[in-house]
């Protein structure tokens, strides 16, 4: 059901609950502030096919400006807060954005980029204004409550990480079908995860991400509520658990981890009998964290693989993952194959580039064929791989093992980071771990660890040799960091991804590469 049916049948139901201030936004509020907000950027010369940039922090606005665009066959541009003024000027005008939506907590950035986005005429900003940009609530105050006369289905388009060089819109082709008719996502979520009306949903992530947008959306497709945190906190996660009574939560490992070196005092004392199903994706999960939050939660994780592109998708429920521990899951979406470097199929147990198998071609790199044609097999058009290196086993369970864009080669031998730092990271001072390749003259590349210290744990030599010495207990010899360096803070957003490349890049020179 589209949220006008929600806003119908039950307009009281709370569709929004933001975690910090309490703020709220029931379905009927939802429907009619999105109906409004449409209105005005129709009004505006907007039409289907057209882009909105959304430049804000989670804020209980956020849902009401993604529904109005989607509701009126546009793209959503959901852009990074944390992004500098020249990296935001770069994805508004890459996208062809002609709306731009931010906030005032966003002020001074949003100020910078003016006169460097002729090209996005309608500019409005919520919770007061900055010269430049016209008042969001004011706009929409004096909109109708009707919804407009056609509402074809739109679409979000999230920019790429960007591994290497400027990141890249992730566009899927529109499917003209009618607004009231539910999404693959929807879809999906709903025969997954059983999420319904009664459905709380916790979304500690940051919504500019792929998966915290469409997976809140789906749940207000569906009628339930979305609790988002404006930040994540671990402690506060586990009472907003018992708080909300939540039913279902997105997460990302590292949040694990963070939850997991709470204080036994932390852990504890907390109702987390609501709880029935937790989401997490976006990296890799380290065996003993997925073990240990098991242990804890019970058998109600789930994890699935998949990137913004929808060109695949696999998933596993706790059961399944403790009879294949380590895995991702066997694909829902797409055939899986894994492929050597000229394209051929490999056997179970061998591993190479992972590719999904569609019947089209789902997606496209805005204003890059070049990169479009990449991701493509070289040999099926409608085989198109992330970059992902893993393999299957003989039940068609994937396993992953790290980014193609960083493996070390050392002497001749593959080497893959993820192993490395699912190691390093459960040592009880590393509070998180970056390890790749930099360049050594009798070998091609060595192992290198980047270690952010546990709070009150200072760096030193000693510390270094420690962390070395843990890895030689559990790994291979040729895979033990040859030498430990440590920052304050490892430049990983709240996404759960980590811009290796900025740390990549010291060790190797490279000052061209223009990454967040």
């Amino acid at each position: 059901m589209p949220i006008i049916d929600h806003a119908a049948a039950t307009p009281d139901r709370i569709a929004t609950i933001m975690a910090g201030s309490g703020e709220s936004l029931t379905y009927g509020e939802l429907n009619e502030r999105s109906i409004r907000l449409a209105h005005h950027l129709h009004a505006s010369g907007l039409r289907p096919g057209d882009v909105v940039a959304l430049f804000m922090e989670n804020n209980i606005r956020y849902h009401e400006v993604y529904w109005a665009v989607v509701r009126s066959g546009m793209y959503v541009c959901a852009v990074n807060k944390f992004l500098t003024a020249e990296e935001v000027v770069y994805i508004v005008n890459d996208s062809g954005s002609k709306a731009l939506i931010t906030s005032a907590a966003l002020g001074p950035i949003a100020r910078d980029l003016l006169g460097a986005i002729e090209a996005c005429p309608v500019r409005l900003m919520i919770d007061g204004v900055v010269a430049g940009y016209d008042c969001y609530e004011d706009a929409i105050a004096k909109q109708p409550t009707e919804p407009l006369a056609q509402e074809p289905r739109g679409d979000f388009m999230n920019y790429s990480s960007g591994t290497t060089g400027r990141p890249k819109g992730i566009k899927r082709p529109l499917s003209g079908e009618d607004f009231a008719g539910a999404s693959m996502l929807d879809i999906l979520v709903e025969k997954l995860y059983q999420v319904g009306t009664e459905t709380v949903y916790l979304s500690p992530a940051p919504l500019y991400h792929a998966a915290p947008l469409g997976f809140t959306a789906a749940v207000h497709s569906l009628g339930g509520t979305n609790v988002i945190m404006e930040k994540f906190d671990p402690v506060a996660s586990l009472r907003l658990i018992e708080k909300h009574r939540v039913t279902h939560s997105q997460w990302v490992p590292t949040m694990f981890i963070r939850m997991l070196k709470l204080d036994a005092a932390d852990r504890a004392g907390h109702d987390l009998s609501s709880h029935q199903i937790a989401i997490h994706a976006a990296a890799p999960c380290p065996i003993d964290v997925k073990h240990q939050m098991i242990d804890w939660w019970g058998p109600i994780i789930w994890e699935y693989y998949g990137g913004t592109e929808l060109n695949g998708m696999t998933v596993c429920n706790s059961e399944q993952w403790l009879a294949h521990p380590g895995s991702v899951g066997s694909s829902i979406m797409g055939v899986l194959h894994i492929c050597d470097e000229a394209g051929k199929d490999l056997p179970a147990g061998e591993t190479g580039t992972i590719y999904f198998e569609r019947d089209i071609m789902p997606f496209q790199y805005h204003g890059d064929p070049e990169k479009t044609e990449a991701a493509r097999h070289p040999k099926h058009p409608f085989w198109t791989k992330l970059g992902d290196v893993g393999y299957l086993d003989e039940d068609g369970f994937l396993y992953l093992t790290d980014r193609e864009s960083f493996m070390i080669i050392s002497g001749g031998v593959n080497i893959y980071p993820q192993e490395i730092e699912d190691c390093i990271v459960m040592h009880p001072k590393v509070a998180d771990v970056a390890v790749f390749g930099v360049p050594n003259t009798d070998f091609g590349e060595e192992v290198k660890a980047v270690v952010q210290p546990a709070p009150g744990v200072a760096p030193s030599d000693d510390l270094a040799a420690e962390i070395a010495a843990y890895a030689g207990e559990h790994l291979a010899n040729y895979k033990v960091p040859r030498s430990v360096d440590f920052e304050a803070e490892l430049p990983r957003l709240e996404t759960g991804k980590l811009y290796k490349r900025l740390l990549k890049d010291r060790y190797w020179g490279n000052t061209t590469s223009r990454i967040v």
